[in-house]
C-alpha cells in the first residue's frame, strides 16, 4: 500500500532534521567553491602595464577565507593560481561547522571590491560573489538531492 502523503512528508523532515548540518556543510562548499573558481587569476599578458619582477597570479584565489561567527579578515601572501589548495583549506574548515550558526567566505585584499565590480576583464559579467549568490537555489536543491 502507497505511503500517505503526510507520512512521506513526516519522513522528509526527519531526514532533513538528521542531515541539518551535512546540508549546510555542502551548501557552504558549494558556495565556496563557486567564488573561488570565478576569482581571476592575473594574466601579464592582457594587462595595459608590465608585471612586477617575478610576479605569479593567484593570490587573488588564495585569499578566500571561512569565518564561523564573524568575518575572517586576514590575507596571505601565498598564490593558488588553480584554487585547489584553498578549497582544501576551507573544506576543512567547513566540515567542522555546524547548522544555526552564521558563516561567511570573505576576501580582504583591497582590490576585491573593484574585481567583483568590473576592474578585471576575466571576471564574468554577474562577477564572483553576485553570480554565486544567483546559484545559491541550485547549491540547496543539490545538496537536499543528494541526501542519504
Amino acid at each position: 500500500m502507497a505511503e500517505s502523503f503526510a507520512l512521506q512528508l513526516q519522513k522528509f523532515a526527519e531526514k532533513a532534521k538528521a542531515n541539518t548540518d551535512v546540508v549546510v556543510q555542502k551548501i557552504t562548499l558549494d558556495v565556496a567553491r563557486s567564488v573561488i573558481e570565478k576569482s581571476p587569476v592575473g594574466n601579464p599578458d592582457l594587462w595595459k602595464g608590465s608585471a612586477p619582477p617575478g610576479y605569479v597570479g593567484g593570490r587573488f584565489r588564495a585569499n578566500w577565507m571561512f569565518g564561523d561567527g564573524k568575518i575572517d579578515t586576514t590575507t596571505t601572501e601565498e598564490t593558488d593560481k588553480s584554487g585547489s589548495m584553498t578549497k582544501t583549506r576551507l573544506a576543512a574548515a567547513i566540515s567542522a561547522t555546524k547548522a544555526g550558526g552564521v558563516t561567511f567566505i570573505s576576501n580582504s585584499l583591497p582590490y576585491a571590491i573593484p574585481l567583483e565590480y568590473g576592474h578585471s576583464s576575466q571576471v564574468p559579467p554577474h562577477a564572483m560573489v553576485r553570480g554565486t549568490v544567483s546559484e545559491f537555489q541550485r547549491f540547496v536543491d543539490k545538496a537536499v538531492r543528494e541526501l542519504p
